[in-house]
């Protein structure tokens, strides 16, 4: 797979991208409801709250919904390959690939563990596979 470009980080979104150079995948969580959210924002999309922290995913979930890419935005990526949304055992949804077999294997409510994908610079990016594969 090739590397994807993502965007630089910034003050909100700096300590979840430092963490997954470790490979650990964070959700923010708020202090005033407890909710847990992401992708990282300023603000709790709960409550409102601006006191939110971090906490470590387990790195387990469910597929939610997906679709397989057959036209490839960049020429370089290869194709198929599959992009879901991926509901973690926290709750949130994360945007995010799925691999470890082919595209129409892949099925609502399969359960999938966390795995990355390394970037050039240290930073990973989380992609999901069936929990079942080792």
């Amino acid at each position: 797979m090739i590397a994807p470009e993502v965007p630089p980080p910034d003050e909100i979104t700096l300590p979840w991208w430092e963490a997954t150079r470790d490979r650990r995948l964070l959700v923010q969580t708020c202090a005033g409801c407890a909710g847990t959210q992401h992708p990282p924002r300023a603000l709790c999309v709960h409550c409102g709250s601006d006191r939110l922290d971090w906490s470590t995913s387990a790195g387990t979930g469910v597929v939610d919904s997906f679709t397989v890419v057959h036209r490839a935005p960049r020429p370089e990526l290869d194709v198929p390959y599959v992009i879901a949304r991926v509901r973690l055992a926290e709750g949130v949804i994360l945007l995010t690939r799925l691999e470890g077999r082919p595209e129409e294997e892949w099925r609502i409510d399969d359960p999938v563990r966390l795995t990355w994908v390394g970037l050039g610079d240290g930073r990973a990016l989380p992609v999901f596979v069936p929990a079942d594969v080792s």
